[in-house]
């Protein structure tokens, strides 16, 4: 058997972390244990355990552990990682995330071929289209690129094509092994939010590992519920395009410095026919401000932390 941790990092959100663990008490595979790293807080963290069991149905373990502080998604995967040491993988997974029953006995399928060093699948989002199968960074443009976005759900990708293709895999659900981890070690926690696993994944593959892709192991993600991450550009929260914006130069100019002049004109012009487009100028100034606190070299939090729907933003 191969004993899996999933870290789950929340932000005053209990309800998606329920509705997580709801999922993955069907799983297939039995072996694993649950770390759920709080970051909203001391009263946060006492919601949280308060709504969560002590164990699924299937007795597997479910810990809560409080962050010291917000310390941002890079920050949370790594206090998981730390918990639960002595695992044979970690399962990194958004708590606004509801997997397949299969899934997880997928990704530890495909780990273990020994082949590849972490696995990603498909994500789903609510309508039925794909979200990512993984992903292409575009070192020229500072641009992320999700493969298979927008594809029926139904439509069967090319497993091998993937792998041939993927530069990153998606942070919102991507198993990685004991190797992985001992030769990358953990995330980078400058980032706080967003680009943290494509910047994990690009440090991968630059030393020698490889990325993977399960098929038939899809997960519905509920996008933003936590970040304000919205599918509607319009509508979108200042923290995650501002810090998606900062954080694709930040990478570039630590990744691919040959690169950085030129993708950080063109950053600026896909700035403005992104959101120019859509009519979204609110979130384009937001875009702005990031794009010049990546020049900047700025790292860490936003300099505040927006409200959106009663609850703070990662």
């Amino acid at each position: 058997m191969t004993d899996v941790s999933i870290v789950i990092v929340g932000f005053r959100n209990p309800e998606d972390i329920v509705r997580c663990l709801a999922a993955l008490a069907a799983a297939t595979h039995a072996d694993f244990s649950v770390v759920v790293v709080e970051n909203g807080g001391p009263a946060a963290f006492q919601t949280l355990v308060d709504a969560l069991p002590a164990a699924l149905p299937g007795g597997q373990r479910v810990r809560s552990v409080l962050a010291d502080g917000n310390t941002g998604f890079a920050g949370g995967v790594n206090r998981g990682l730390a918990e639960s040491p002595n695992a044979d993988a970690w399962w990194i997974l958004n708590p606004d995330t509801e997997p397949h029953p299969e899934t997880l006995a997928r990704y530890v399928a495909r780990l273990r071929i020994g082949d590849v060093d972490a696995v990603g699948g498909a994500l789903h989002l609510p309508d039925g289209r794909v979200q990512s199968y993984g992903g292409i960074w575009r070192p020229w443009m500072a641009r992320a690129v999700s493969i298979g976005h927008g594809t029926p759900r139904d439509v069967k990708p090319d497993p091998s094509e993937i792998e041939a293709r993927q530069s990153y895999l998606n942070g919102a659900s991507m198993l990685v092994s004991r190797r992985f981890l001992a030769v990358c070690g953990p995330m980078a926690e400058h980032y706080f939010l967003y680009c943290e696993e494509v910047e994990w994944c690009l440090r991968a593959r630059k030393r020698g590992l490889r990325l993977g892709f399960a098929p038939d192991a899809p997960v519905l993600h509920h996008q933003g519920t936590t970040t304000g991450n919205d599918v509607d550009l319009r509508t979108r929260g200042r923290t995650p395009v501002y810090l998606n914006e900062r954080n694709k130069i930040l990478l570039t100019r630590e990744c691919f410095p040959g690169h950085a002049p030129l993708a950080i004109l063109a950053d600026l012009v896909l700035i403005a026919l992104k959101f120019g487009k859509r009519r979204a100028w609110r979130q384009m100034g937001y875009a702005l401000e990031g794009w010049r606190a990546g020049l900047a070299g700025e790292t860490g939090p936003p300099p505040t932390t927006p409200r959106r729907g009663g609850s703070a933003m990662l």
